[in-house]
C-alpha cells in the first residue's frame, strides 16, 4: 500500500472520514440503532459478529468510495477480520480507495477536574506493529473534556501529544480526539482553551512532524481556523458526539476546511432489515449529504 498516496488523499480530498470503531462499550447501541437488540445475540462472540457484517455492508455499499469517503477510522478487531476474502485494511484501500485508520485507545479513566484521560493503552507498540503489518495509514485515540478546567484541558492535551508523537516515530499518522461533550454549560470557554493548549503543543512538536485532529462541532463558526491552517496539520475532522446528522452537517457547513468523522450520523437510517437496494440508497444519500456538508465551508 502506497502511503505517499494515501497522505495525499488525506490532505487534499474532498469527502470525510467514516467511523467504523464502535467498540464493546459502545457496540450494543451501534447494534440497537441497526435493529438489532440484545436480545438478538447471546454473548460477546456473536455481538461482534454482527456489528463486524455491519461495517462489512456499510463498505462494500456501491456509494462507499474513496472519491467521497476518504478514509474509516477501524476497530482493531475489525482490522484483524476480512470483507469479501481479503484483510479489512487491504480491502477499504484497494478496492474500494479509503484509507484505513486504526483506533488504539483502550478506554478513559474516571472523571477528574471535568475531564477523562485515556486508560494506559497496554501493548501499543505491537498494536502499532500489527498496524503498519495490515497496511493501515494512521491511528485514532479518545479522550473526553465535560468542563472548561484549563490544567485539566492541557492534561488532556499533554497525553494525547505525548502519545502521538509514539505513533508517528512507529511510521503512523495520529488522530488526536479531544473530545468536548456538547451538552456542557461551559462548552464554548473549553473549546478556546483546546484551541489554545493544542496551539501551545504544536509549537512544541517537531517541524518535520504532522499529526491530524478530531474535534468536536465548535459553539463558533471556524473556531479552530488557526488549527486547521497550520502547517503540521494534516487535517481536521469533526466527531457528531450525539447531534442528529441534520445538526451535525449544519454545523459542519460553518466551519471551514473541516471535514466530517461520523460514526452515529453516518449509520443513521440504515437497518438491518433493509434489502440491499434500500440500504445502499439509503447510505448513498447519507454520504452525499455528508460530504456536501464537508466540502461546504
Amino acid at each position: 500500500m502506497s502511503k505517499s498516496a494515501q497522505a495525499k488523499q488525506m490532505e487534499t480530498g474532498a469527502g470525510f472520514i467514516a467511523a467504523l470503531d464502535q467498540s464493546g462499550g459502545s457496540t450494543p447501541k451501534a447494534l440497537a440503532l441497526y435493529g438489532i437488540g440484545e436480545d438478538g445475540y447471546a454473548n460477546d462472540a456473536e455481538m461482534y459478529d454482527l456489528i463486524h457484517a455491519m461495517r462489512a455492508r456499510i463498505a462494500t455499499a456501491t456509494a462507499f468510495t474513496g472519491d467521497k469517503v476518504i478514509g474509516a477510522i477501524l476497530f482493531e478487531m475489525t482490522m484483524d477480520r476480512e470483507i469479501d476474502g481479503m484483510p479489512t485494511a487491504q480491502y477499504i484501500w484497494e478496492k474500494r480507495g479509503v484509507v484505513p485508520f486504526l483506533k488504539v485507545d483502550k478506554g478513559l479513566e474516571a472523571d477528574t477536574d471535568g475531564v477523562q484521560l485515556m486508560k494506559p493503552i497496554d501493548g501499543l507498540s505491537d498494536t502499532l506493529a500489527r498496524a503498519n503489518k495490515a497496511g493501515i495509514f494512521g491511528t485514532k485515540m479518545r479522550s473526553v473534556i465535560s468542563a472548561a478546567h484549563p490544567d485539566a484541558i492541557d492534561a488532556i492535551v499533554s497525553q494525547q501529544f505525548d502519545i502521538g508523537k509514539e505513533i508517528i516515530a512507529a511510521g503512523l499518522m495520529p488522530i488526536l480526539e479531544p473530545e468536548i461533550t456538547i451538552s456542557i454549560d461551559d462548552k464554548s470557554q473549553a473549546e478556546d482553551m483546546l484551541r489554545d493548549s493544542i496551539a501551545k503543543h504544536l509549537a512544541d512538536l517537531p517541524k518535520n512532524q504532522k499529526i491530524m485532529l478530531k474535534l468536536t462541532l465548535p459553539e463558533t463558526p471556524n473556531q479552530y481556523k488557526s488549527l486547521i491552517d497550520h502547517p503540521q496539520v494534516m487535517r481536521v475532522v469533526a466527531l457528531s458526539g450525539g447531534y442528529s446528522r441534520e445538526q451535525a452537517n449544519a454545523k459542519l457547513a460553518q466551519n471551514a476546511g473541516m471535514i466530517a468523522s461520523f460514526s452515529r450520523a453516518l449509520s443513521e437510517g440504515l437497518s438491518a432489515d433493509q434489502s440491499d437496494e434500500d440500504f445502499n440508497a439509503t447510505i448513498a444519500a447519507t454520504i452525499d449529504e455528508i460530504t456536501a456538508a464537508s466540502n461546504a465551508g
